[in-house]
């Protein structure tokens, strides 16, 4: 199907779970068909689904894939032999990436289903399609939340702003629509003049490749910078607010984000302009009271030396490579979730902001 105003990047079709393969993007919407768990995890190592949220989803039906193709190939499993089994394929998809809480976030809720459905010691005849439900469940929460999100931080934009962005939060990273490019969506079609600069996103170019594909499809005005313009383009007077999505958010309000971020924010407080994030309350891991709590996922050296898989260094260079950075709660004004706007200090009312002890 060729992309929607929402930018969904995986969805169930039947007993197919289909994604669009963003390592292919801009270039062509190319669609896969996910049928193991074993190229449900590939896909989410190899980036071909990414963004926090998104592979949240990705995990829950990765989670019903296993139970439903267990049950078809062994019809007479019992319950404490298919609970293992299934808790064998939650920690291959667990393993993936270990940074964004959302995949074990996912694939906790889903194992707790399962684990309820099988509590009496026997396979419920409807298993795999309750698990079927929940996994949707999943995925249609994250497309409401993101709805949410984008309402509530519209109202922080003024009318002829000029907003910069890192990385790639919109409709692609999540289940549709969005978490930072909702914000931008909402204000967009409430009517306000907005202008979008996007940092490119070194080493893989999410902002270069895959914010600008979502902001030319949504119509709204932008423009790619390289990031090392961002601090530039600041001093010029020309960015009014900076807005990104997370990919943890520990109990204090540090946030971890895809690496460069923490550059951005501390170019924003020099410059006095204010730094936002935005994201679902899934995103949140309230057992984890800071950000040097959470891990920092290393990638491929060939990702710096062979951008876009063109060799540009030689092989032997020394290279360090880590996915995100983490941002001090201090340079954030501001937690955008489905809840709300709330602003810092955070420790406390962050759990409050979401209902929770």
């Amino acid at each position: 199907m060729p992309p929607t105003p929402d930018m969904i990047p995986i969805w169930r079709q039947g007993d197919d779970i289909w994604i669009v393969d963003q390592r292919r993007l801009p270039g062509s919407w190319h669609e896969v068909r996910i049928a193991t768990v074993e190229t449900m995890a590939e896909a989410i190592r190899t980036l071909a689904v990414r963004g926090a949220p998104a592979i949240g989803i990705a995990g829950g039906y990765g989670y019903w894939i296993a139970a439903r193709l267990l049950l078809a190939e062994h019809p007479q499993l019992n319950a404490a032999a298919l609970q293992a089994e299934l808790t064998a394929a939650a920690t291959v998809l667990r393993e993936t990436r270990p940074t964004a809480v959302n995949l074990g976030w996912a694939l906790d809720r889903m194992e707790r289903v399962a684990q309820a459905l099988l509590a009496t010691g026997e396979v419920p005849a409807n298993f795999t399609a309750l698990l079927g439900v929940a996994a949707q469940a999943i995925a249609d929460e994250d497309l409401t939340m993101c709805r949410r999100i984008g309402a509530a931080g519209a109202a922080l934009i003024q009318s002829g702003e000029a907003i910069l962005t890192h990385c790639n939060a919109g409709g692609l990273a999540t289940g549709g629509y969005g978490t930072a490019l909702g914000v931008l969506r909402a204000a967009h079609a409430t009517g306000k003049a907005i202008h979008v600069y996007v940092d490119e996103t070194r080493p893989l170019g999410q902002g270069a490749r895959l914010t600008t594909y979502e902001l030319h499809h949504a119509r709204i005005p932008y423009t790619l910078i390289t990031d090392s313009m961002a601090g530039s383009l600041m001093a010029s007077g020309r960015i009014q607010r900076v807005i990104t999505g997370a990919d943890r958010i520990a109990a204090n309000g540090d946030a971890v984000n895809k690496i460069g971020t923490y550059s951005v924010a501390v170019l924003a407080r020099h410059h006095g302009i204010p730094f936002h994030i935005a994201a679902p309350s899934s995103t949140v891991d309230l057992s984890l009271m800071t950000g040097a709590a959470i891990p920092i996922e290393e990638r491929a050296t060939t990702e710096v030396t062979a951008p876009y898989g063109a060799a540009e260094y030689f092989a032997e260079v020394p290279v360090w490579n880590p996915a995100f950075d983490c941002t001090p709660a201090t340079l954030i004004a501001s937690i955008i979730t489905e809840q709300g706007v709330l602003e810092g200090p955070y420790i406390g009312r962050l759990a409050a902001h979401l209902g929770a002890e």
